[in-house]
C-alpha cells in the first residue's frame, strides 16, 4: 500500500481546490469564494506505485447550507500528457518535491482502479494512515466483469457531476455534490459509497459513484 508521508504540501490541497472549484458546472456556491474544510475520503493504490490516488470529501461552509463535494485527485511527479485542462495545480511536497495535482476523472490510473474497486478487485485504503484498509467504504457490482485497465477517460461535466463511458455500454457517474443517505440510482449495476463528517461534527454517508446505463 502507498506510504502516507507526514509532511507539508505548499500550497495545500484545499487552497488549490478553493481556486479551482468555482469554475466547475456542478459548483453550488455563489459569487463569494468557497470556504472548504476537509470532511473525509479514502485512497486507492496505484499498482505501479507511481501515482497518488485520493478521493477527498471537502465541505463548503460559505453558505448557510453547507455543501459536501467529492474530489477525485491524482498526484504525479511529472505532467500527465494531454491532461492540461485537468490540472488542478502544482504543489511542493516536503518529501517528494514538485507534484502535479489533477482532476482524477481524467487520469487513467484513477479510473482503472476505481472500476477495479467497484468490481471488488481493489481495496479502499485509509486516507491518512499507511497500510490500513478503509472498511467504511462499501461497494457493489452485479454486471458483467470487465478489465479495468487500458481505458482512456473522456469525462463530461454537467450540473449532476462527472460522467465517463465504461465497458459494456455502461457509464460511470461521479457524484460531485454528495447527498446524505443517498443510495444507488435505479438500474445501477455497481456503486461505491462512503462516509464523511458534517460541519456540526456528526458522521453521515451516501453514494460517491454509480455504474449504470445512464
Amino acid at each position: 500500500m502507498a506510504v502516507i508521508h507526514r509532511t507539508t504540501l505548499t500550497p495545500t490541497k484545499l487552497e488549490l481546490l478553493t481556486a479551482w472549484l468555482p469554475a466547475r458546472p456542478w459548483y453550488r456556491g455563489g459569487a463569494d469564494a468557497p470556504v472548504l474544510e476537509k470532511s473525509g475520503g479514502f485512497r486507492l493504490d496505484d499498482p505501479e506505485g507511481e501515482v497518488g490516488v485520493e478521493f477527498m470529501v471537502a465541505t463548503d461552509t460559505s453558505n448557510p447550507e453547507p455543501t459536501a463535494y467529492l474530489f477525485p485527485l491524482t498526484y504525479r511527479g511529472a505532467p500527465l500528457p494531454g491532461a492540461e485542462r485537468a490540472l488542478v495545480g502544482t504543489a511542493e511536497h516536503g518529501v517528494l518535491g514538485r507534484r502535479w495535482v489533477y482532476d482524477g476523472c481524467h487520469d487513467p490510473v484513477l479510473v482503472g482502479e476505481l472500476l477495479a474497486l467497484i468490481q471488488g478487485r481493489a481495496q479502499a485504503v485509509a486516507q491518512s494512515v499507511t497500510d490500513t484498509p478503509d472498511h467504511e467504504v462499501t461497494r457493489s457490482f452485479t454486471g458483467e466483469p470487465f478489465a479495468a485497465t487500458g481505458l482512456t477517460p473522456e469525462p463530461a461535466d454537467d450540473a449532476r457531476g462527472t460522467r465517463l463511458a465504461a465497458p459494456h455500454g455502461t457509464f460511470l457517474r461521479i457524484h460531485r455534490v454528495l447527498q446524505r443517505g443517498a443510495g444507488p440510482a435505479e438500474g445501477a449495476v455497481g456503486h461505491v459509497a462512503g462516509v464523511w463528517n458534517t460541519p456540526d461534527g456528526t458522521r453521515t454517508g451516501g453514494v460517491f459513484m454509480t455504474l449504470g446505463t445512464d
